[in-house]
């Protein structure tokens, strides 16, 4: 098991976030974790990089208590993330984005092999090099961050809403991108509530609601699934 999450409370001063949460990712999966606004997806994701305390329970990550690691440290060992909102360094160029993204790494000739890998993914991003991440538009801009992420050489790619605010085309390609990673040997968890395309990509996939975790399946199982496509996917 990759990411194992047992029984994991958070909190916000006196308000509980998480309540509990069980989650497992597999080496190899793409797992996707759906629900809506204020759900707690994001929640969980800072809890498992390491940006957010955690109140209760274990985060285990390849075979490695890291509940109590800072967040530095965890990207040392793989787990890579590409954060919602982006987090584009705007003032920075897209080399230098993606050069930063490898700032643990020491191993010139990886580097090298892991920056023609982004740009084989995302082309643009090849063409935009020299341009400021903050000039750069919103899906160029998430092509960076996921860029980044990758950059770390994460055995774990945390994704946190890689669709908000992208056009319907640009989200479709995307979501193609990602299933090439993973295709490529990288480990996914995304956070999207664009569930459709997050369940027809996912191996398998949680439902968290008002921080609890209340389904889980197959991404299949979870598109077929009456209650989840009347509250998910617009269809009674």
């Amino acid at each position: 098991m990759l990411l194992e999450i047992k029984d994991l409370t958070l909190e916000y001063g006196r308000i509980e976030a998480l309540h509990g949460i069980s989650l497992e990712v597999e080496q190899g999966e793409i797992v996707a974790l759906i629900g809506a606004n204020g759900a707690g997806k994001t929640t969980t994701m800072r809890a498992i990089s390491g940006l957010r305390p955690v109140a209760k329970g274990s985060i285990v990550f390849d075979g490695q208590d890291i509940t109590k690691l800072r967040a530095d440290k965890r990207v040392i060992l793989g787990v890579g993330q590409s954060p919602e909102g982006r987090g584009v360094f705007p003032g920075m160029s897209v080399m230098e984005n993606l050069e930063i993204g490898a700032y643990t790494r020491r191993d010139k000739a990886g580097i090298a092999e892991d920056l023609e890998r982004c740009f084989a993914l995302f082309p643009r991003l090849l063409e935009r090099r020299k341009q400021a991440g903050g000039t750069l538009s919103g899906g160029e801009q998430q092509m960076l961050a996921v860029g980044r992420a990758l950059m770390t050489r994460p055995k774990l790619l945390l994704l946190d809403e890689p669709s908000m605010g992208l056009a319907p085309m640009l989200i479709q390609q995307i979501f193609e991108i990602i299933t090439e990673i993973n295709s490529q040997g990288t480990t996914v968890l995304v956070v999207e509530q664009n569930a459709q395309q997050a369940l027809s990509r996912a191996h398998r996939a949680y439902v968290l609601e008002t921080g609890s975790i209340v389904k889980s399946g197959t991404g299949q199982e979870l598109l077929n699934d009456p209650s989840v496509k009347d509250a998910y996917l617009g269809v009674a």
